[in-house]
């Protein structure tokens, strides 16, 4: 070998159990830029594995757990359901094969859930591994989208402070922001992102059935959709939430809710109750507002 030649810089290896979208999105993204060596992947099925590989341009796809090789970084990307059921499976393995991390480090496994802590992973705790999770506040609607729109996403850290610190650099590479969340906050914490993101295609279905119930052509609620939604959005991202807030609730017409609410609720039971709890929030933020008397 020439003197002027080097060794390539050691990549810590990364296997995916689960390789849903934000596995996917991640290891794309971690693969492009360099930050770890994408090395086993394991699904539900062969073929899925496989597919999950040629998204990320990296891996190996594996038919069973007892396949996966040591790694250095484990990302359990499987749904919240399965995953004290994934992390047991898998503790169970490594203490069997003494499966864990490629080199003399203590392997690092974390999971992307928003709703759940580290608790998920205590078997693999138990067993000295470092656990940590890592939610990212994106919606993961296609793998393509996702790599597009990740620089600059937010991401809760949670977990042990080594796993976490080592995380935090891989996220800041591909363009994360970070933050801390403690253990015990969890839930609200992710109950705050489903308000900000996961409700409101519902708010906006109901909506367009209360339109086509009396009798809004199809064409003017597809209008509707993109003016409101658009409008609505500027405003909240130009003014923040309460100056941006209008209608009953705004003016402190209490009246002209309950009229409201009485009518929806007329005409659907649990509407009508979404309807009184939305607009009892509504008028409290509205005696926030600067302007209110």
């Amino acid at each position: 070998m020439p003197s002027s030649a080097r060794a390539a810089p050691y990549l810590p290896t990364l296997n995916l159990i689960g390789a849903g979208r934000v596995a996917q999105t991640l290891a794309s993204l971690w693969h492009a830029q360099g930050s770890f060596a994408v090395q086993d992947v394991l699904t539900t099925a062969l073929h899925s594995a496989q597919s999950a590989c040629s998204v990320i341009g990296a891996g190996q796809a594996v038919a069973q757990m007892n396949a996966l090789r040591s790694a250095d970084i484990w990302l359990l990307g499987v749904p919240d359901a399965q995953l004290a059921d994934c992390a047991q499976s898998l503790a169970q393995t490594a203490a069997s094969s003494r499966l864990g991390a490629d080199g003399a480090t203590t392997p690092i496994v974390f999971h992307c859930s928003g709703a759940q802590s580290t608790a998920s992973l205590a078997p693999l705790a138990a067993l000295g591994w470092r656990v940590a999770s890592a939610h990212c506040i994106l919606s993961f609607a296609s793998v393509p989208s996702a790599i597009a729109q990740f620089p600059g996403t937010p991401c809760a850290l949670e977990g042990d402070a080594t796993a976490c610190a080592t995380l935090r650099v891989a996220f800041h590479t591909i363009g994360a922001r970070c933050f801390d969340v403690a253990s015990s906050d969890k839930l609200l914490y992710h109950a705050a992102a489903v308000f900000a993101t996961n409700f409101l295609p519902v708010l906006q279905a109901t909506a367009e059935d209360l339109w086509q119930s009396t009798g809004v052509p199809a064409d003017v609620i597809v209008h509707l959709r993109s003016a409101l939604l658009r409008n609505a959005v500027a405003n909240i991202t130009a003014l923040g939430p309460q100056a941006a807030l209008t209608g009953p609730a705004a003016r402190g017409d209490t009246y002209a809710i309950a009229r409201q609410g009485a009518a929806v609720a007329a005409w659907d039971a649990p509407t009508g109750a979404a309807y009184e709890a939305l607009s009892a929030l509504a008028l409290r933020l509205a005696q926030h507002r600067p302007d209110a008397r």
